[in-house]
């Protein structure tokens, strides 16, 4: 149940930073920037993990860039705001 409340509220964070440094403007809402936040910790995951567990910031970077890169895909295929 924590590990659900933690992936929403880090996916929150991480989504909103992505859109603050996304130029322009997107028009999500929070609904889709939490989504933006933890499918960019999903993607930054899959590419940057080496079986560590532990917080890095790093991969915080990563997740960041992720998110941005999830942006850029909505944009490319006319998804979202």
């Amino acid at each position: 149940m924590f590990n659900i409340i933690g992936a929403i509220i880090s996916g929150l964070f991480i989504g909103a930073l992505a859109q603050l440094f996304y130029p322009g403007h997107q028009g999500y809402s929070w609904v889709a920037t939490i989504l933006l936040g933890i499918g960019g910790s999903l993607v930054a995951g899959l590419i940057t993990s080496r079986g560590q567990r532990d917080f890095s910031r790093a991969g915080c970077l990563a997740s960041v860039l992720g998110a941005m890169a999830l942006i850029f895909l909505g944009h490319a295929l006319h998804i979202g705001g």
